[in-house]
């Protein structure tokens, strides 16, 4: 027994003793909590798969087969779908490599094996268990990307579903029972998606993804607007856009989701950024989704101003800004970076030009539209191209 070859046969006979398989499967399930937490027949298994293997491999030259390779990477595999973590595992397989490698030892040190042929042996198991080791540690990364990826899917799918108002069933963490806002975003870039919806989710029970191209989520608390400053649109393209329902439950969602879009393509027009409630866009986003009643309006209160005169458009927008800052002259001029009387002359050429009053000369009934009407016949115009044949 003092060649290498001689003991090497030793320890391939040893791993099969079958009280050798259970001191290592105790020793696995000592070190390990999680390893422990399964049933005991569970790590009796994989552990005489991975002896056997051991066992083959040193029979075989010491290179582990195909077959062994894939005992290990179905231990890996199993593990991850048992959720115990790579660490947890790895903890429980050290342990029964270093119980069998010590087992071996003392039967070597026993049978009075020279040191030379004991630490080729010991390098032998080395080099074989680190093979197992690596194709554990792989499988159990990769079968835990898929089940990520499953699990994370089929919750998107749900989330997909519930806004487009389709039966599904309510996935966790949210509840059928619970109230959730309904938010959704113009941010379209995974990168940044990835960064918003960490802070959606944040705040609160949440479930988020990219839905019809852009990010949407139904949230059971709105985030601190702050926290969304710290974001931006990549090449430095401004804040992103955000606009949040009132909190309903999941089966109610849908129609919101519908509006919220809506909100959203007008708010964006507006050059609006942040979070914005979805009630307080619903001026902008009825003017964006009947943009030919505002050009109907802008026609008919507007036809005195010329679109390709700078001087005229200038007036439009002094007109809009008054009336965007409650029909005060003060707030208007700051808003403008113009003083007052400014302010004041531009708003009296405006009423020359176009024949009319931005504020009605008496508090009708109608002194409601009145304005609108004003506000949407100058945000259409304004938005409109000059020479689009628009209030000539």
């Amino acid at each position: 027994m003092a060649d290498v070859e001689g003991f090497l046969r030793l320890l391939a006979a040893r791993t099969d003793d079958p009280e050798l398989l259970e001191s290592t499967v105790r020793a696995a399930r000592g070190r390990s909590e999680l390893v422990a937490a399964l049933p005991e027949e569970e790590t009796r298994r994989h552990t005489r798969a991975l002896v056997q293997g051991v066992r083959a491999a040193l029979e075989g030259g010491g290179e582990p087969g195909e077959e062994v390779l894939a005992a290990a990477e179905r231990l890996g595999s199993d593990r991850a779908r048992q959720g115990v973590p790579v660490a947890a595992f790895l903890d429980g397989f050290q342990a029964g490599r270093a119980h069998l490698v010590g087992a071996l030892i003392e039967e070597g040190r026993r049978l009075r094996v020279p040191a030379e042929a004991l630490l080729d042996g010991v390098t032998r198991i080395d080099a074989i268990t680190t093979a197992l080791v690596h194709r554990m540690v792989h499988a159990h990364r990769i079968t835990e990307l898929e089940m990520a990826r499953t699990a994370r899917e089929g919750r998107l799918q749900a989330l997909r579903q519930l806004l487009h108002g389709e039966p599904a069933a309510v996935p966790a963490p949210l509840e059928p029972g619970g109230t959730y806002h309904c938010v959704v975003s113009d941010i379209s870039d995974p990168a940044v998606a990835g960064r918003l919806e960490g802070v959606l989710t944040s705040a609160g029970p949440a479930l988020c993804g990219l839905v019809d191209g852009r990010l949407a989520g139904l949230v059971a608390r709105l985030p601190d607007p702050a926290l969304l400053r710290g974001l931006a649109r990549p090449q430095g393209t401004g804040h992103p856009l955000l606009v949040a329902s009132p909190a309903v439950r999941p089966a109610a969602v849908a129609p919101l989701y519908r509006l919220g879009r809506r909100a959203l393509r007008a708010g964006a027009a507006s050059g609006l950024t942040g979070l914005r409630p979805l009630a307080d866009l619903a001026l902008v986003t009825a003017a964006e989704g009947e943009a030919e009643l505002g050009r109907l309006l802008a026609a008919r209160l507007l036809d005195g101003l010329d679109p390709v005169d700078p001087f005229h458009r200038e007036l439009a927008e002094t007109a809009l800004a008054f009336l965007d800052h409650g029909g005060r002259i003060e707030p208007t001029a700051a808003a403008l970076h113009v003083h007052g009387n400014t302010v004041k002359y531009r708003l009296r050429r405006f009423h020359e030009l176009t024949g009319g009053t931005l504020a009605p000369a008496a508090p009708p009934a109608g002194a409601v539209a009145h304005t609108v009407h004003w506000w949407w016949a100058l945000r259409e115009w304004i938005r409109r191209p000059p020479g689009d044949g628009m209030g000539a």
